[in-house]
């Protein structure tokens, strides 16, 4: 499995009073990691939109290790680790440096934007995370 990486700065905007990131907010450092590794692969959340498709988190978990602060540079990361029927399962990680900071698992569900419920993931894209990880 090959690991996608991008930069994060955190801004004041992702921080308490004391200048530490808010821990909700290395959900949404994930949740950009997961959108920029499925831009990168040429799929876009408008590109299933079009097509009554939309992307829903089932399950997530974190794991915090230290503290990020206001101003530091961080690579929040996505792995793919197993692709369902409907599901990607993504492991992920927010680093400053090589200093793990917080660890996570996502699971994204495809449904159908219209009635909520699970549509299969089309094969191009199962092609794409196959192709990447190989």
């Amino acid at each position: 499995m090959v690991e996608f990486s991008i930069p994060i700065r955190v801004y004041i905007e992702d921080t308490d009073a004391g200048g530490i990131v808010y821990y909700v907010n290395y959900f949404k450092y994930f949740e950009r990691a997961r959108t920029e590794f499925m831009r990168y692969l040429g799929f876009n959340k408008p590109a299933f939109l079009g097509d009554d498709g939309m992307f829903v988190v089932t399950d997530a978990s974190a794991q915090y290790q230290r503290p990020a602060h206001l101003d530091d540079a961080l690579t929040a990361s996505a792995t793919v680790t197993s692709v369902g029927g409907a599901t990607l399962i993504f492991e992920q990680r927010i680093c400053r440096s090589d200093e793990l900071l917080v660890a996570g698992s996502v699971t994204i569900a495809l449904v159908s934007a219209s009635n909520g419920r699970p549509r299969r993931l089309p094969a191009e894209l199962r092609a794409a995370v196959d192709k990447y990880n190989s």
